[in-house]
């Protein structure tokens, strides 16, 4: 039986998933939820969430020239949890998004660090994804799904993220001068309420895209439904320069779980993108996500095609 299927944005590319546990030069039990990005001499880097067999994270590179296949693994964990000096990461990190920033000739890795107080945002700073300078807990527990944006907004570094507050769960933007304290936050895009697709639990997915048109978001939402809940993902464009404006928001989703692998596994009827890449071709978009928290997959769509989806389809705010 086929799961119903969202607008044909999105297709999944070869053979799937690309990457799982079996591809891993050491046990574990799961790999997934990706963060992603284009080195300089353009290879795709993964930054790989790794479940190990205690049930905690943590981060592996994965290399491939063409971001598809013969992936190079790192022969150990890349980014380990250090619950001795940040003890907020007792219980893994996970979840890595991945920014270059060209001021400063770094990537910017936000990931969710996990100890007793819950979940919470940690920043760090790579050159070359082999040496890692952290800046510890940026935003406090209960957040995650953050991002950083690859410039300065108004002469400040601009995050997006996830906190959990008591009407629900939505996108907000907080500002720093310094990328280690964080405030002024606004809200960006709220959860829906009652049936939709994104209704109570919405987060940031892959860090934006900046297109001539806007930022491009994708959005996971999550829908609860009797048998459990189904995280799918749709878009929304925010304002180049005022990025907590909302220009357009998606109507309805546009890429959910279908395939056997993205509806069975440790958590069922989940696609979760933490990361893209944009082809040579300047419109490719490369969709790396989670299935099922089990797996890593592809998928491929056009920048000018989800811009076109949005204006058609689009709502705004």
């Amino acid at each position: 039986m086929t799961a119903p299927q969202g607008p044909a944005l999105f297709t999944r590319r070869g053979r799937q998933p690309i990457l799982t546990a079996a591809s891993w030069p050491y046990p574990a039990h799961s790999v997934f939820n990706p963060g992603a990005t284009r080195l300089a001499d353009g290879t795709t880097l993964l930054l790989c969430r790794v479940e190990d067999h205690r049930g905690h994270s943590h981060l592996t590179a994965a290399r491939s020239r063409n971001g598809a296949e013969r992936w190079a693994v790192d022969p150990e964990p890349t980014f380990r949890a250090d619950p001795e000096g940040h003890p907020e990461e007792l219980w893994g990190i996970e979840d890595p998004r991945i920014t270059f920033v060209p001021e400063l000739g770094q990537y910017a890795v936000t990931y969710t660090a996990y100890g007793k107080a819950g979940p919470g945002v940690a920043l760090a700073m790579t050159a070359d994804f082999r040496s890692f300078e952290r800046l510890g807990l940026v935003m406090l527990p209960d957040n995650k799904d953050a991002a950083l944006l690859p410039r300065r907004i108004g002469g400040r570094f601009a995050m997006l993220h996830r906190p959990i507050a008591q009407d629900g769960a939505h996108i907000w933007l907080s500002l720093s001068p310094d990328l280690r304290h964080w405030g002024e936050p606004r809200l960006v895009l709220r959860a829906r309420r009652g049936g939709w697709w994104d209704a109570n639990k919405i987060g940031l997915s892959p860090p934006p895209v900046e297109t001539g048109r806007g930022w491009l978001m994708i959005y996971h939402g999550v829908r609860q439904t009797v048998s459990g809940c189904i995280y799918r993902a749709g878009l929304a464009l925010l304002d180049l320069e005022d990025p907590a404006r909302c220009l357009l928001r998606g109507s309805s989703w546009v890429f959910g779980p279908e395939a056997e692998y993205e509806r069975l596994g440790d958590v069922g009827q989940v696609t979760f993108p933490c990361g893209t890449t944009t082809g040579d071709d300047g419109d490719t978009l490369n969709l790396y996500y989670g299935a099922a928290d089990t797996t890593i997959a592809l998928a491929t769509g056009s920048l000018r095609g989800l811009l076109d989806w949005l204006d058609e389809h689009g709502e705004r705010p």
